[in-house]
């Protein structure tokens, strides 16, 4: 997948006032994404005993098909029939003063509750560990569950707080100047990952943002403010042009 660019600039083309553009390298395509996520599943299931008392809850925005995508695996390999939800962190976020006014997300519990439950967060892409800081503080608001755990597609590093996924679709080295997009077909119409080179600041995007102004970045989940979710786990900047949200 190309490196996103302005119309009708060619690959390697510079933009006006910005640095040279580079092309994406796809790290995971349709069919890897969809092993990544089977494994994720059968982690789950060995590590909660089968997942009976298992609810997972999707960080907005593509944490929530991710859930979703689990909880159809855990049933097609189990018979399990996992409660899915969704975790809105928007008011949580620790960079609230400092970035525009951000649209609420939206919440939704299981009917069954999350009291003694092992709730499994789940996200698109761990970065600082700010996005999943925030969850665990609106996950308190609701209930007092018997166990938290972490799940995310791709983890770039760069922790700012000692926060680890316990399940991990890919690993990927990265440099804080490059920016991870994460496509899911049920937001963006395909699957795909795709690692952008140096930020670009006309391509827009959390790192775009930070390359900017250094002091604008927060952590690094979140593409544009429609997101509501904290910039902590996605990579400075905010979506970038084409869709897709770039941590």
């Amino acid at each position: 997948m190309a490196g996103l660019r302005s119309p009708g600039a060619s690959a390697g083309q510079r933009t006006r006032g910005g640095p040279r553009q580079r092309a994406g390298k796809t790290v995971l395509g349709p069919d890897e994404m969809r092993r990544a996520l089977t494994r994720i599943g059968h982690e789950i299931l060995e590590r909660t005993d089968g997942a009976d008392d298992v609810v997972l809850l999707g960080i907005p925005t593509r944490g929530v098909p991710l859930a979703a995508r689990l909880a159809a695996r855990l049933a097609q390999t189990e018979g399990t029939q996992v409660p899915v939800g969704s975790l809105d962190i928007t008011m949580y976020r620790d960079d609230l003063r400092l970035r525009p006014a951000r649209a609420l997300g939206h919440t939704e519990v299981p009917p069954s509750g999350i009291e003694g439950k092992v709730v499994v967060l789940v996200d698109d892409v761990l970065y600082s560990g700010r996005t999943v800081r925030a969850a665990l503080d609106a996950l308190s608001d609701i209930g007092r569950p018997r166990a938290v755990q972490l799940a995310v597609l791709i983890d770039r590093g760069h922790r700012e707080l000692p926060i680890r996924a316990d399940y991990v679709g890919k690993n990927l080295p990265t440099s804080r100047r490059e920016a991870v997009r994460v496509l899911l077909a049920e937001t963006d119409g395909e699957d795909s990952v795709t690692l952008l080179g140096a930020a670009d600041p006309a391509a827009g995007g959390r790192d775009a943002a930070a390359a900017r102004d250094p002091a604008a970045g927060r952590d690094a989940a979140a593409p544009a403010a429609s997101d509501g979710r904290p910039a902590a786990d996605q990579g400075p900047g905010g979506r970038p042009q084409g869709g897709g949200r770039a941590r």
